[in-house]
């Protein structure tokens, strides 16, 4: 029976790299849950730009309908009133030659 006993100091010396093992491998699964955490708020925080993106875009995308619409407003004020100045000048021209003709 004397041969299956280990010498204290060898088994102390064991425990003793066990405890740091286990400390080791302590260390590492702390920063592994942190970069696990780190990785769940970073796709959080993806999915949040991701959204605001698609808003902007969305936005974007009103303000340019907003903007051709105020350009073809101020488009077709321009257009009626040059149409209504050659309108006038028509008018004019033709009172005119009406009243040199002696009809008017």
């Amino acid at each position: 029976m004397e041969g299956n006993f280990v010498e204290r100091g060898v088994f102390e010396e064991y425990q003793r790299r066990l405890e740091d093992q286990k400390r080791r491998w302590d260390k590492r699964l702390e920063v592994l849950e942190n970069n696990v955490q780190q990785i769940h708020a970073l796709t959080a925080n993806i999915e949040k730009l991701t959204i605001s993106v698609q808003n902007m875009a969305q936005a974007q995308a009103e303000y340019g309908e907003r903007l051709k619409a105020i350009e073809n407003r101020d488009g077709e004020m321009w257009r009626k009133i040059v149409g209504y100045a050659l309108t006038a000048g028509a008018g004019f021209l033709l009172a005119a030659l009406l009243r040199r003709a002696g009809i008017f």
